[in-house]
């Protein structure tokens, strides 16, 4: 007897352990499957990182390029503000040439009209004889000398006034000349900075259309970081509670385990009343027969329902058995504080059984036994059994 306790100990140990093994390959099953999702999201990760790193490399290369854009059209406003005030200070150069033209021009025209009277006397006198004719009409020497200086200092006014009105004219002309090519100048070196400024521009809005581009691929390449590092986060905290949930089963499935052994090794064979009564020939084998499994432990009558694996919602007993595994197993669910759990169980009409499972609605004097399916179950019904209690 202790020898076939030890074996159902052994055996209802094999089956909790088998239950839990099936049960922890499917966790661990689970968590291989999340371990490679979450080294698949941290290469995705890795990529996106190196795709951003690229990406603000030339964010912060496209942002020092407007820089210098910028610094470019800020010289080049300031150059031209430098040539819009030389072009101003010449207008009033101009204006201001203008007028001294003027009084040129007058001067011009006074000394013109004194010429023109010169040489209306010229020409109807002969320089000679006019020289000759005022000198022979001086009374005396130093009259004589002082008309002669005077003819000298006349002629050479005439002279002095033609070379003075040739010089004017000659001023005008270049002055004007001068004037012209330096507005000139600065008009093409402005229209120049006018065209640099508007090129400047044109690559500014380039620039700046090309960074907003790379600022949307890069703001992408971060969301896709963050969702990626958010579902790696809910990965892993999926890996700690199957692991947290498959040590947890591991440990209430040993500890069942262990209650179990220690529960068949406490209780003490009861005595085997084989019959004893050889005389009585074919009824003696017949009473031997029937009571083989009656003929030790605690009787008593109780009211049986049945119960399958398909009504199960876990497929696990109370004590850790897979009865969906075990469908034809031999299994009862009782009340503890009648029947012990680990108990061995003779039940009239079912057999000997494991009481390895409890029930709500399983109090006192109730018991359930476990059938194949819900059509057994259907006809098994409810029914008023002996049961003995074995070990």
């Amino acid at each position: 007897m202790r020898f076939f306790k030890k074996v159902v100990a052994a055996s209802l140990t094999s089956i909790i352990l088998l239950s839990t093994t099936i049960m922890a390959n499917a966790e661990t099953s689970q968590l291989h499957n999340s371990e490679a999702q979450l080294q698949e999201n941290a290469k995705l990760i890795e990529q996106k990182q190196a795709e951003k790193e690229s990406l603000l490399t030339e964010v912060n290369n496209l942002q020092s390029e407007l820089q210098t854009l910028e610094n470019d059209i800020s010289n080049n406003k300031k150059e031209m503000t430098n040539i819009e005030q030389k072009i101003s200070e010449i207008k009033q150069i101009i204006e201001q040439k203008k007028e001294e033209i003027v009084v040129l021009e007058d001067k011009v025209l006074a000394r013109k009209g004194v010429m023109e009277e010169r040489l209306v006397s010229l020409q109807h006198n002969d320089k000679a004889s006019l020289v000759i004719e005022i000198l022979v009409n001086s009374e005396n020497l130093t009259e004589l000398v002082q008309r002669a200086t005077a003819v000298t200092t006349i002629l050479n006014a005439d002279k002095s006034l033609l070379e003075q009105q040739q010089s004017d004219l000659k001023k005008i002309e270049e002055e004007k000349a001068a004037i012209d090519q330096q507005e000139q100048l600065l008009q093409e070196q402005y229209a120049t900075l006018a065209s640099n400024h508007a090129l400047l521009e044109g690559n500014m809005q380039k620039r700046q259309a090309i960074l907003t581009t790379v600022q949307e691929k890069y703001n992408s390449v971060v969301s896709a970081i963050k969702l990626a590092e958010e579902e790696n986060a809910a990965i892993q905290a999926r890996i700690n509670e199957a692991q947290a949930r498959l040590a947890k089963e591991q440990q209430e499935a040993a500890a069942r385990a262990t209650a179990i052994t220690q529960h068949a090794e406490a209780q003490q064979p009861a005595p085997n009343t084989a019959a004893t009564n050889n005389s009585n020939g074919t009824k003696a084998n017949t009473n031997s027969n029937t009571n083989s499994n009656t003929s030790s432990g605690k009787e008593l009558y109780v009211s049986a329902t049945a119960y399958s694996h398909e009504s199960s919602a876990t497929g696990l007993t109370a004590t850790g058995i897979n009865v969906r595994q075990n469908p034809n197993m031999k299994l009862i669910a009782v009340d503890p504080s009648v029947i012990p759990l680990g108990s061995r169980v003779w039940v009239e009409g079912y057999g000997e059984a494991i009481a390895g499972d409890t029930g709500g609605a399983i109090k006192g004097h109730k018991i359930d036994v476990l059938m194949p399916s819900t059509a057994a179950c259907i006809a098994w019904g409810r029914k008023t059994v002996k049961i003995v209690i074995l070990d």
